[in-house]
């Protein structure tokens, strides 16, 4: 059907990770295999960038030979993208397919006259990796962590931004949904329109990068480097000959997803550094607000830490996903607490969806001994809560294909609980215990049809954000087929009998609770 590519930032290994990096990554998870589920071939990336004076001092700080550190520290990204369900690609800077392509693109925007030597002083933040102009510094100290800068003045090679900047200004105008959210948008442009210099691209201080080919007093600047792993993790060369089939498949990237601290190098310098190479810019890239507690910013730097391992401990990865997803606006700031947290699991996981499941399955076996009936739809029922559910139901996809286009993961889950709000609505208003009693027998058959079937449909539907839950769902339930494919629309509903999806006779088992309450 066609192709999806989709990024997350490589992650500084100069510690463990926190909820800011899972963040960035179950979205991606989400786009990933809701794309799949629509028969994309997709291609999902995420990786750890290794290199860069931070990282070598953290290794110093631990006694360690640096390659042996991160060797070390990338571990528990792994671990717990592999707790978290995540199905990605896997990239480190450190590793050989990576440095040999920051060489060969070097060397030729070197040879090209777009990387040219000369001499930097300035402001630099070793935490950050980042230079600062003048004025952005106060009283010595990072605008971003708050940390001592230090004055640096070295030779250097630079790369000819400023070349770019009247291309990427057209660019940015032409194509409103580049950079998103707009606000970010917004903000490019205010800084491109304020004058963009070339950029620094080696170091000689540090030791611990990528070396300059052919002069390697120089160590390539850990940024320059770092961006590069969305080329080089899909096969990349500047040498077509030396290409994966990858490359041509997946580039340009559909999605590249960042934190807002990190917007100026993803969406000014690494566009120039396309252009420069020639090469298709990706089609959108989307920075998502702070996660934040107390309303600072949850970072190592900040002295502000949550550690995901912990919450997937007490509350479960699916559970952790859903609420990261759902909680906040993702182009937002967004206040983390775990009262909050406890509070959603409670009302949407273990009261909407779990008690949903658990409710029916129960009448399943008591009604039909959990054999799932076989229904015999009429004309009557062409109106009516059943027909209401049908048209909730089919409307879903089309509602999660444009909210996800823009990455909007809070409003994608509001439509798939709104369906769950539905069914569980459903059983109130129909009350299959009082059919059952009243043995109208028929009418009982579509209710608790329509129920199992409604339930199948919301496993598919959640599948993306939470894919074990959607498993359990989906063998309790007795369904056959493929959960991971979307669910297909239906233009038109004339006759209720031709949405009979889940097979009749499907044995639907009760289960322990999907989402046992926890205590607040």
């Amino acid at each position: 059907m066609g192709k999806f590519y989709v990024t997350t930032p490589i992650y500084y290994v100069n510690d463990v990770p926190h909820v800011g990096h899972a963040y960035s990554t179950i979205a991606a998870d989400v786009l990933s295999r809701f794309y799949r589920s629509l028969d994309y071939d997709v291609f999902f990336l995420t990786g750890t960038d290794e290199h860069g004076q931070k990282v070598a001092k953290a290794a110093e700080e631990r006694g360690l030979d640096v390659q042996k550190h991160v060797d070390e520290m990338v571990v528990p990204f792994k671990e717990l993208w592999k707790r978290l369900e995540i199905d990605s690609g896997f990239i480190r800077t450190t590793e050989k397919r990576h440095e040999i392509v920051v060489q060969a693109i070097f060397e030729k925007l070197r040879e090209k006259g777009d990387i040219y030597p000369g001499k930097y002083e300035g402001w630099y933040c070793i935490f950050e990796e980042t230079f600062y102009p003048e004025s952005q510094i106060e009283e010595g100290k990072c605008p971003e962590c708050s940390r001592e800068v230090k004055w640096v003045s070295e030779d250097s090679y630079f790369f000819k931004t400023s070349n770019y900047i009247p291309r990427l200004h057209k660019h940015i105008e032409e194509n409103p949904d580049f950079i998103m959210p707009k606000s970010r948008r917004n903000e490019v442009l205010s800084y491109i329109e304020s004058g963009v210099q070339d950029v620094s691209v080696s170091r000689t201080a540090i030791k611990w990068g990528v070396k300059v080919p052919g002069d390697e007093k120089h160590v390539v600047y850990v940024w320059f480097d770092a961006l590069i792993n969305y080329l080089s993790g899909i096969g990349y060369h500047p040498d077509k000959k030396k290409q994966d089939p990858n490359f041509k498949k997946f580039w340009p990237a559909d999605v590249h997803i960042i934190g807002k601290d990190i917007l100026k190098f993803h969406a000014v310098i690494w566009p120039a550094m396309l252009m420069a190479l020639g090469e298709d810019l990706p089609k959108m890239i989307f920075a998502h607000g702070f996660l934040t507690v107390g309303g600072e910013k949850i970072s190592k730097s900040r002295g502000k830490v949550i550690d995901p391992n912990e919450l997937i401990d007490k509350y479960g990865a699916d559970a952790y996903r859903y609420f990261f997803m759902s909680q906040f606006t993702f182009g937002l700031d967004g206040e983390y607490t775990e009262e909050t947290m406890i509070k959603r699991i409670n009302a949407d996981l273990a009261n909407d969806l779990g008690n949903l499941v658990h409710r029916t399955a129960n009448m399943m076996k008591k009604y039909y001994e959990g054999n799932v009936p076989n229904p015999k739809y009429s004309q009557s029922d062409k109106e009516g809560l059943t027909r209401d559910i049908k048209i909730q139901i089919n409307g879903i996809p089309n509602h999660l294909k444009r909210y996800l286009k823009v990455l909007d993961f809070s409003k994608s889950l509001a439509a798939i609980w709104h369906t769950i709000s539905l069914l569980n609505k459903y059983i109130e208003d129909m009350a299959p215990w009082q059919l059952h009693k009243e043995e109208r027998n028929d009418e009982l058959a579509k209710v608790m049809y329509t129920l199992a079937d409604g339930i199948r449909a919301v496993a598919q539907f959640i599948y993306p954000f939470m894919p074990q839950t959607a498993e359990k769902i989906w063998k309790q339930i007795g369904a056959t087929g493929d959960l991971k494919r979307f669910p297909e629309t239906k233009p038109d509903i004339k006759d209720l009998n031709d949405w009979v999806v889940l097979k009749p006779g499907s044995n639907f088992k009760i289960a322990e609770p999907l989402f046992p309450r926890i205590e607040e």
